[in-house]
């Protein structure tokens, strides 16, 4: 069977380590055809991971990020495509590939004469919500078109919708009312975790690069530069714990690790806050030597499907902290302990969203007490080891997949 696999773009982060593995690793099974647009500026380009497995996407260089009248050529183009690659099965990922993707597939799936007898083209079109738009990235009359288009596309043009988490599932199906719950299916994200247990060794050579000494506690954001990571309230954050903690002045670092757009701006915010211990460390590679050397990896997101800097940091035995928006509650596990600001998980730390005091009080909690943060390291590694590997993740759609085909020569 094939697949003509979908992505707005190869940026950093998980939707794109996501495609690249899923169109290398069932390459045994299904024939893959991976289809993407181009990395905006601003933004860092991934693109080296699918070069590096072996794998040469089809380039839509209309398919931007934002709304467009280029969107029209995107669709054709992919409808162009379509009827040349002939797939059995069309899968899109993210919100604008989801959108220009499943309405091509429409397309293709009816645009034939048979289509006038009742009988369109066989076609299984499945698409992943890894985040979603539908809260904190747009005004309320843009958003409430989105929700409009996807409850459209589900309804029209959608045989399978994938969601990475439960927590999503209820905000997207429950709360929002996009599709049936005979549609959707929940598989949540995979990592290779191996290079995140072999990083360990590094922890020592990274923090003396960056001028961490051994003592010292390093608090770690790791991600891309965007609005909905709402990395300013992780600078006022570390502002107000210099503030609030000033004897431990020298003893507690904190790192950015990514790039984005806002960079210049954080920047410039951090210097204004006048934050002693930060560094910006860009985008880098060696992403599992980063995480080794931090101790507390943190997450301020407005809107999270499931993070996979969360999931990265746990593998990697660190203790973390996060406002508790989307799937971060499906990570940080059970309440075991609330507190005045924030609650302590089974698996971590959770603040509400904006909430700048509230994830201080739970950073200093935290850095003061070295018990609970090897506790809440120890249950997350065993987590993710157990719930988020690669190899769960590809086997599960891979059966997935399988069950669709099934249903759909039965039906057909």
């Amino acid at each position: 069977m094939k697949i003509l696999r979908i992505i707005a773009r190869l940026n950093v982060g998980g939707p794109a380590r996501h495609v690249v593995w899923l169109t290398t690793d069932l390459a045994d099974e299904f024939e893959s055809v991976l289809v993407t647009g181009c990395v905006p500026p601003g933004e860092e380009d991934m693109g080296y991971l699918a070069e590096q497995n072996g794998i040469e996407p089809i380039f839509i260089e209309e398919m931007s990020r934002e709304l467009s009248v280029k969107d029209l050529t995107s669709l054709i183009k992919i409808y162009r495509l379509m009827r040349r690659e002939r797939p059995d099965i069309v899968c899109t990922h993210t919100a604008k590939a989801g959108t220009v993707g499943r309405a091509a597939a429409f397309l293709y799936k009816w645009m034939t004469p048979s289509a006038l007898l009742g009988r369109p083209r066989k076609l299984i079109v499945t698409h992943t919500f890894h985040g979603h738009v539908f809260h904190s990235y747009y005004g309320p009359l843009k958003t409430r078109a989105f929700i409009l288009i996807e409850k459209l596309l589900a309804r029209l043009a959608t045989d399978r919708v994938i969601v990475i988490s439960l927590q999503q599932y209820k905000e997207i199906h429950e709360q929002i009312g996009v599709g049936n719950k005979s549609q959707f299916s929940i598989v949540p994200l995979g990592i290779d975790l191996q290079p995140f247990a072999e990083a360990a060794a590094k922890r020592k050579s990274i923090r003396t690069e960056l001028n961490a000494a051994n003592e010292n506690l390093v608090i770690g954001f790791v991600g891309r530069l965007t609005e909905i990571k709402n990395i300013p309230m992780y600078l006022a954050a570390a502002a107000k714990y210099e503030d609030a903690v000033d004897e431990n002045r020298g003893g507690v670092h904190f790192w950015i690790a990514g790039d984005g757009h806002l960079r210049r701006d954080l920047e410039s915010k951090a210097e204004e806050l006048k934050i002693k211990n930060l560094s910006f460390l860009g985008n880098r590679q060696d992403v599992p030597t980063v995480y080794a050397g931090i101790d507390i990896v943190a997450l301020t997101s407005l809107n999270e499907g499931t993070p996979l800097s969360l999931i990265e940091g746990m593998a990697s035995g660190k203790a973390v902290i996060s406002t508790t928006v989307g799937g971060v509650a499906d990570l940080l596990g059970k309440e075991v302990d609330k507190r005045d600001g924030f609650v302590v998980y089974e698996r971590g730390i959770g603040v509400a969203p904006n909430d700048v005091d509230g994830f201080v009080k739970g950073l200093i909690y935290l850095v003061k007490n070295e018990r609970l943060r090897d506790e809440l390291a120890a249950n997350g590694r065993d987590f993710v080891l157990s719930n988020y590997s690669k190899d769960r993740m590809v086997n599960d759609l891979r059966l997935l997949y399988r069950k669709l085909a099934g249903e759909h020569v039965k039906t057909g």
